[in-house]
């Protein structure tokens, strides 16, 4: 087996392993680390699989603003996150579920691709003519429509309200 076989199956077990701790641990800011922690994980596979631009993105967006967001989201609407309010409680047929998904795909999974395989190069100047170009400003609107989404629900979580 290559390295880079054994990085990918390393890599591959850590997200399966923090993927699960955020489903299972009881206090919701547990739950947001271990969700950072899958996004940097998946930002390191993508650098595996030589997709820089797609690991920088991962990590920009993912790991560093949705991260964040998710904080600052708990942190404004609830007044002890450490406390056992904040548990999950996820009983045993959830887990129960989880396990024979991941049994069934063991099963019907075929065996890890021999040989090469062929890659299609992308040119990231595309990206920045659909940002950029005449969709760009659907997107602002888009993003202005969820921020004004965010402060509506701070509004209406803010405590004394009348």
């Amino acid at each position: 087996m290559s390295p880079e076989e054994l990085a990918f199956l390393a890599l591959a077990l850590i997200a399966i392993v923090t993927g699960t701790l955020a489903l299972l641990v009881r206090e919701l800011i547990h739950t947001i680390v271990w969700i950072g922690v899958f996004f940097v994980d998946l930002a390191a596979l993508y650098f595996l699989l030589l997709a820089p631009f797609l690991g920088v993105l991962q990590l920009g967006v993912y790991a560093g603003a949705v991260t964040i967001l998710l904080l600052f989201g708990i942190m404004v609407t609830r007044k002890r996150i450490f406390s056992r309010d904040a548990a999950t409680g996820i009983t045993t047929v959830p887990v129960a579920l989880a396990v024979v998904a991941f049994i069934f795909l063991l099963i019907a999974l075929p065996e890890f691709p021999q040989g090469e395989l062929t890659v299609r190069s992308y040119d990231p100047s595309l990206l920045s003519q659909n940002l950029f170009g005449p969709g760009g400003p659907w997107l602002l609107l888009l993003g202005l429509v969820m921020l004004s989404a965010l402060i509506g629900a701070i509004y209406l979580v803010r405590e004394g309200r009348e």
